[in-house]
């Protein structure tokens, strides 16, 4: 039950940091009030990572900032290694049932 909760909020909080990306593309584009670099890395923190690097990758938002260049795929690179931790009972009852 908790794994099905878990992935939920990854699929939901993943496609929120790629849309409000997106947004912050369209509002630059627009010469409009812009979303916070702040609030940006706080979404791929929070665990939106893959939606913030796709976000990254399509809508070229900020790409020349190394908060963005380095700093996110760092963060992936981190959600993976803490994942790998904090489920490898799970890991470990797949691998050898």
């Amino acid at each position: 039950m908790i794994v099905q909760i878990i992935i939920c909020y990854l699929v939901m909080i993943n496609v929120v940091a790629f849309i409000t990306y997106g947004i912050d593309k369209l509002k630059a584009k627009k010469q409009k009030w812009r979303i916070s670099e702040a609030t940006l890395l706080l979404l791929a923190t929070a665990g939106g990572s893959i939606g913030a690097w796709l976000g990254v990758k399509i809508w070229h938002p900020k790409t020349l900032h190394k908060k963005f260049r380095y700093g996110i795929p760092l963060i992936i690179l981190a959600q993976i290694a803490l994942s790998i931790y904090l489920f490898s009972d799970t890991i470990q009852a797949y691998i050898h049932p």
